[in-house]
């Protein structure tokens, strides 16, 4: 099985999937944001496609922990995609800096402002699926 991550934005939705082992998170790509039907649609098709049995979505926090506007609209977002894929579990996951990670390893790469730009909100996803990751190889026995 393969854990798929969604970085939520207004207008694109970053996507990232583990490898079978659940130890390397890899972006896949993003979906640009048209409707709510066609993006659930969007996301079914790469559920399928990659076999993902779970789904962390990124959970926007505030720095102080509380719980705010992007928050709340993660939370409805998750609920509708355990709704339409009852078979996938869903998990909401502390996304706080996983943006500002990205952009600097999207730099680090030396790679220029248009481009990075192109491909934030799919390394956003891959921050967030990789901490996710680490963390759970840590309770592993």
């Amino acid at each position: 099985m393969r854990i798929m991550a969604l970085d939520l934005g207004s207008r694109t939705i970053g996507v990232a999937v583990s490898d079978l082992t659940e130890t390397i998170a890899n972006g896949v790509g993003t979906i640009r944001r048209t409707s709510p039907e066609r993006d659930f649609q969007r996301i079914g098709e790469l559920i399928r496609e990659y076999g993902a049995g779970e789904i962390v979505l990124g959970y926007p926090k505030n720095m102080n922990g509380t719980i705010g506007e992007r928050a709340k609209l993660s939370e409805a977002f998750a609920e509708e995609l355990r709704t339409r894929f009852s078979d996938v579990s869903v998990v909401l996951w502390d996304e706080r800096l996983s943006t500002v990670a990205a952009e600097r390893v999207l730099i680090d790469a030396d790679l220029r402002r248009k481009k990075r730009r192109k491909v934030i909100d799919m390394m956003a996803a891959v921050v967030i699926l990789q901490n996710y990751l680490d963390s759970r190889s840590h309770v592993r026995v």
